[in-house]
């Protein structure tokens, strides 16, 4: 919207041509979303303090939990409105890709609000039915596949690109494409959902990953980058660096109030958004692989609880004391920031792995 205005005002003072430039647009999409979420953060905060909007605490979890009983959750609201009017203000929004990307992050977003509004507020401990919740899950996630799809213009952009080898593409066809579209989507989504059980537990990684996938769409976008790291060109994808650039400062914004002891949870409005966020936009810039590996805690909270529902339906006995295994190590005595650092840590380390991919070729 902002840079519209400023090519009007750059025919009268040639200053305002700075505006057009792909990282200072970035820039400024960071500091937007981070000005926003810590100017609405407080009160946002206290109307659902206000609201009696409250998390429950399970009484069978580490009982360090049961201090926050009542804390305010659904705070991934917050981080929802700084994403979504920072990239209105600084994206150009003749950009398909911008607004497939609303589109998903509003989908799974309101599914999140619906399934915390039932717990919270109807007192629903069932909230949204699975059943529901997958369907309308599922529906963002084909339909993003179909459109992406439709928009792909190489061979390239319809492939599964394998990373550290040179022009090491899967054709997919269109159901293959569709298909990996919609299981990213979704399982990325659900992968953060589950991540989230801690204070700042899952912010964190998804600034990290974002910042990533910053990289990946500013070089993705930019033909001459794109042929010399061996990596798809994607026409247009540079102008997602604006909503990841947003993802960032809404997050880091967010941390401000989720760090321990948080005064904010985010619900499932944030995390079932956030994580379809990345998905879409790993999709795009075709890393579906390496946001696997950048993500990799995600993975570990998500396969974590695949083991233990399988092992317990199977054999009657759990693997771990807890699942998600952030729980595991709370119940073997580390304490709650020590689990959070490390899991931060381990973040860290497999998103300079997955960005080392793009030079190892």
């Amino acid at each position: 919207m902002l840079t519209w205005i400023a090519e009007l005002l750059a025919h009268h003072y040639s200053g305002f041509q700075v505006v057009h430039y792909l990282t200072m647009r970035a820039i400024l999409s960071v500091l937007t979303a981070v000005t926003i979420a810590l100017l609405i953060g407080p009160s946002m905060i206290d109307k659902l303090r206000q609201m009696k909007i409250g998390q429950a605490v399970r009484h069978d979890g580490p009982q360090t939990h049961l201090v926050k009983s009542g804390t305010p959750t659904m705070g991934g609201a917050l981080i929802l409105v700084a994403i979504f009017v920072s990239t209105l203000l600084w994206a150009d929004l003749a950009n398909p890709y911008i607004w497939i990307c609303l589109a998903v992050m509003g989908v799974f977003g309101a599914v999140g609000w619906v399934d915390d509004y039932r717990k919270v507020v109807e007192r629903n401990p069932r909230g949204l039915p699975a059943r529901w919740k997958y369907f309308w899950q599922s529906c963002g996630g084909v339909l993003a596949a179909v459109v992406l799809y439709w928009l792909a213009q190489t061979t390239e952009e319809q492939s599964l690109l394998i990373p550290m080898f040179k022009q090491a593409y899967l054709p997919l066809g269109a159901g293959g494409f569709m298909l990996l579209t919609y299981l990213v989507i979704v399982g990325a989504s659900n992968a953060v959902n589950l991540t989230d059980g801690l204070d700042g537990l899952a912010i964190m990684p998804t600034v990290m990953v974002a910042s990533a996938l910053t990289v990946f769409a500013y070089l993705s976008g930019n033909h001459r980058f794109a042929e010399y790291l061996h990596i798809p060109y994607v026409a247009r994808a540079g102008e997602l660096v604006v909503i990841t650039s947003s993802m960032i400062g809404a997050g880091l914004g967010f941390l401000w109030f989720n760090a321990y002891p948080a005064q904010v949870f985010m619900g499932d409005v944030g995390a079932l958004a956030l994580g379809a966020l990345l998905g879409v936009i790993a999709v795009i810039v075709r890393q579906e692989i390496v946001l696997f590996i950048m993500g990799g805690v995600f993975v570990m909270e998500t396969v974590s609880v695949m083991l233990q529902v399988g092992s317990f339906k199977l054999t009657g006995r759990r693997i771990f004391r807890m699942a998600p295994i952030h729980h595991h190590f709370e119940l073997k005595g580390w304490p709650e920031t020590k689990v959070v650092v490390r899991f931060w840590i381990i973040s860290l380390v497999l998103v300079l792995v997955g960005l080392s991919t793009l030079k190892v070729r």
